[in-house]
Parts: C-alpha cells; structure tokens; sequence
C-alpha cells in the first residue's frame, strides 16, 4: 500500500510504499487484548503485603483464664477477630509478570498498526530531530504535524537521546522504537507519528516473519 509521507511543516513531500502484512492487515481484536493485559499485568509491582497472625508483634499470653469470666474464650491477642490481630488471607509479595507467544505478540502489533492506518491515526513523517533538546523547540515542531494536543506516540528510527529529553516534560507524548513497541501506547495513542525511515524498518521487522 501507499502512505503519504510529511514533512515537518505538515506537507507531503512524497509516497512511501508500506507492507500490507504490517499496515493493511486483518485486525485481530483477541491478540491486541491479551498483548495489552500482558503489559500491564508484567507493570505491576506486586509488594502489598499484610501480617499474619504469626508475623503481629504481640504477646503470646492467654488475656485471661478459658472459664468463669463471661467472656469468649480467647486464646492470644493476635487472632484475626481482635483489633490489631493478623490478617486473614492477606495479600503477600508476588509476581504478576508472565509470558505470551511471540507469535500472538507480533500479530498484535500489526494488528494495532494496520488499525491506525485504518482510523486514520497514523502519519509518516520524514526524519527529524531536536538538536538543542529544548521542549519549546519540539512542541513548534509538533504544532505542524497535531492538530490537537491529544495522546500522541512517535515511532523513533534509533534512540534519539536528545529527542527524548525534549519530549520528556509534555504528558501527552510518548517514544516508542520501532523494535521496541507497547500495545498499551499504541492502543491509546491518537496520533501516531511514524519516522519515515522507521516505517521502513517495520516493513523489514513484522513483514517476513
């Protein structure tokens, strides 16, 4: 397929030939859900963590004798029932992550990308940079290529340090490299904006395999 590639002023320059097995795919709704729960489950820090009756810090003596007082029996203060007790069924430190089929992963990232070109959310624009690594200077060049400050993803040929540290103070952008993608960006993202030679490397990357 054809894609119109922009340059930084927002005009198109030239045609840039895109693979149809990446960008002009049948979206598979079920891969882009399980890649999505992957991240975010493999996010999760997982360090809440309660005390059991045998972790409180308390005494191990009876409160008083078994018969003869009225009360409920009881047998120490750490029991779940008392104010200060453990915790029943508590959490404890785990770990959330977990792995899906490379395969389904791959689909899903061309199933996301195929469906940007789709809702017309995705532009490929010619290579471009921040040499002075300033926010101002990053946000004049967005201005030409977003009409509206929404959740924005730029697809990065190589990792632009300096390009990086432009964006890293504007809360709606984020950078992606072409070898390096998330599903959750991808999905939420608004606005895609593809590096023409990164578009290049994805054709090579998802296409033939």
């Amino acid at each position: 397929m054809k894609a119109k590639v922009f340059s930084i002023q927002g005009e198109k320059i030239k045609d840039v030939t895109l693979n149809d097995e990446v960008f002009n795919r049948e979206i598979k709704d079920g891969s882009i859900y399980y890649a999505v729960n992957n991240e975010l489950a493999n996010r999760r820090v997982g360090t809440a963590s309660t005390k059991t009756r045998g972790e409180v810090n308390y005494s191990n003596s009876k409160p008083w004798r078994q018969k003869g007082t009225g009360h409920a029996r009881a047998g120490d203060k750490k029991s779940p029932v008392w104010v200060g007790g453990g915790t029943i069924f508590g959490p404890k430190p785990r770990d959330y992550s977990y792995k899906i089929p490379k395969k389904m992963k791959r689909l899903a990232m061309k199933s996301l990308l195929s469906m940007k070109v789709r809702d017309d959310e995705m532009k490929i624009v010619e290579d471009f940079t921040v040499e002075s690594g300033k926010t101002k200077d990053l946000l004049q060049l967005l201005a030409n290529l977003v009409t509206e400050k929404k959740r924005t993803v730029i697809i990065l040929k190589d990792d632009d340090i300096m390009l990086r540290r432009a964006g890293k103070n504007i809360p709606w952008l984020r950078f992606l490299s072409y070898n390096r993608l998330s599903a959750k960006e991808l999905l939420y993202g608004k606005n895609v904006l593809v590096m023409e030679t990164a578009a290049g490397n994805l054709n090579d990357f998802y296409g033939d395999k």
